[in-house]
């Protein structure tokens, strides 16, 4: 990706943390707009699953975007597991 040279001194960052924080961005919105599942954010960002999602509040932006008819339903479904 092409940025310019003085934008992560901008940000106070070196090229590394730029470039991580680039990432994690990108997978978030994309996981946020429903684009790509967290499994491949997490990939994309880099980091293991679990800490995709543990980091997600960090954007603003939920673990879990469900309706509560689809909460409801997940549950319902887990219910009949058990």
């Amino acid at each position: 990706m092409d940025y310019p040279e003085t934008l992560p001194d901008a940000l106070q960052q070196t090229r590394e943390q730029f470039e991580q924080e680039a990432k994690m961005a990108i997978a978030v919105k994309l996981f946020e707009m429903k684009r790509i599942s967290s499994g491949l954010a997490a990939q994309l960002a880099g980091i293991d699953r679990v800490t995709f999602l543990l980091n997600l509040h960090r954007y603003g932006v939920a673990m879990i975007d469900l309706t509560e008819e689809e909460l409801i339903s997940e549950f319902s479904q887990c219910l009949k597991i058990i």
